[in-house]
């Protein structure tokens, strides 16, 4: 009886990489969230929760926040929504209140 040989792994294939097209920052941020949670985060911790388009990244929604309102963001962090929307939590800088933000949108 003769022991089958195994097949050699081969090295790893990797696909191309996506294009990423340039998308207006209007079509990324679609609307700031205005609940408790997010007045108090914004109050606190400095920090805008808006809804944004489900296929930008972390790099589109900070370039388009700092076109859009002139801030300078420091971290961007993203969750997916119950409802299928991605939410997208931008910390700012000291230099820029979100409260500031927040007011210009009609929020506060």
């Amino acid at each position: 009886m003769t022991i089958p040989q195994r097949k050699q792994k081969k090295g790893k294939i990797t696909s191309p990489k996506k294009e990423t097209a340039v998308i207006n920052p209007h079509d990324i941020l679609k609307y700031p969230v205005a609940t408790e949670k997010a007045i108090r985060m914004m109050e606190s911790e400095n920090k805008l929760i808006f809804i944004v388009h489900k296929k930008a990244s972390k790099n589109q929604i900070k370039q388009s926040i700092q076109q859009l309102f002139k801030a300078n963001v420091l971290t961007v962090n993203t969750t997916i929504t119950p409802q299928g929307e991605k939410q997208a939590y931008i910390k700012l800088s000291k230099n820029t209140p979100a409260i500031d933000i927040a007011t210009n949108l009609g929020i506060m």
